[in-house]
């Protein structure tokens, strides 16, 4: 029979591993973030982990926030996904421990406005997806910005 240090040991043990194996919430944004911008790439999970000396399988566990992705791979991801490392961090949540300065800065990519009234899944949208992939496919600077003024000019003012 066991002894209620032992089992008490046990437990501490069980909720360690149990612990260890759930994603937290910030791995899981940050790993959210890989998936967004790989997906704005163009790029599979097999191209990802190819670039990074990975499987799929393991680009799979950092999306998923399964596996937490340490310091020299969050530099890699940003370097493959030519994003600065505070891109994975952007649009964090204040209850995990977001800043509001930072969530109201103007987006990495230049010309883009706050998007505020946007739904959460708005990026994750098929057309989306498409729209921004194509956009910059634009190798033209010039032609892109003009491209982004014509879609804005269409926009209904508020």
């Amino acid at each position: 029979m066991k002894t209620a240090a032992a089992m008490t040991d046990n437990d501490d043990l069980t909720t360690k591993a149990d612990r260890e194996h759930r994603a937290s919430p910030i791995d899981a944004h940050v790993g959210a973030r890989v998936r967004l911008r790989r997906t704005l790439l163009g790029m599979s999970q097999e191209k990802l982990g190819d670039a990074l000396g990975l499987t799929f399988q393991q680009v799979q566990k950092y999306e998923r926030g399964v596996n937490r992705i340490g310091a020299s791979r969050l530099f890699d991801l940003a370097r493959v996904l030519d994003v600065p490392i505070g891109f994975f961090f952007d649009d964090l949540p204040s209850e995990m421990g977001g800043n509001a300065a930072v969530r109201s800065r103007p987006a990495i990519f230049g010309f883009a406005e706050n998007a505020a009234g946007f739904e959460d899944d708005t990026m994750n949208k098929r057309e989306t997806l498409e729209l921004v992939r194509a956009y910059y496919r634009i190798t033209d600077p010039a032609i892109r910005k003009r491209v982004f003024d014509l879609i804005k000019s269409l926009t209904p003012t508020e």
